[in-house]
């Protein structure tokens, strides 16, 4: 299987690229190839709204996007992968989604497998919620099939996540695959 990630912390080093690393080394254990796509160091611009994509492109805007695009539609499962900002996903992998409206209709015929993967400072039982619930609309929306979700808890820092459960969890998530 052709896995792609797509890669929402801007921090190189930090937590939810430990996690990355650990369900990147699960998944090629399985014999899987995986491709982590940066899209905090991308050029990618918001989605304007002209829709003169038609919902299935290609977009007026000349960015990263066309080129993720195609990577996206050759892949059979896609990883979202951010850190939890204010209880969401980063501005930059949001902007990446919203700009999955100009090839709405393809994704959404490909039946990509899916997953998420996300660090987060606190520990609360809640942290997550408004993240899950983004995260399964994608999923219904897009007709992506849900493989799991890795969720960070109490990894403020990389040492803190490097400590936990969770990169033993990303691990077992991509071996399963």
């Amino acid at each position: 299987m052709k896995i792609m990630i797509l890669m929402g912390s801007p921090n190189r080093k930090g937590s939810t690229n430990i996690l990355v690393e650990s369900f990147v080394r699960g998944a090629e254990e399985s014999g899987h190839t995986c491709e982590v796509i940066d899209v905090c160091h991308a050029e990618i611009r918001p989605c304007t709204g002209c829709v003169a994509c038609g919902y299935e492109g290609p977009c007026v805007q000349k960015d990263d996007v066309e080129e993720i695009r195609g990577k996206l539609l050759a892949s059979d499962m896609v990883v979202f992968a951010t850190p939890l900002y204010y209880y969401g996903m980063s501005a930059q992998l949001k902007t990446m989604v919203d700009r999955f409206c100009a090839f709405n209709s393809s994704l959404n015929s490909r039946h990509l497998k899916s997953a998420l993967i996300t660090a987060a400072w606190n520990a609360d039982d809640w942290t997550f919620e408004a993240l899950e619930a983004h995260y399964k609309t994608l999923v219904r929306y897009i007709n992506f099939e849900d493989r799991g979700m890795v969720l960070g808890y109490g990894c403020g820092t990389p040492q803190m996540t490097a400590r936990s459960r969770y990169p033993e969890q990303a691990y077992r998530l991509g071996k399963s695959l």
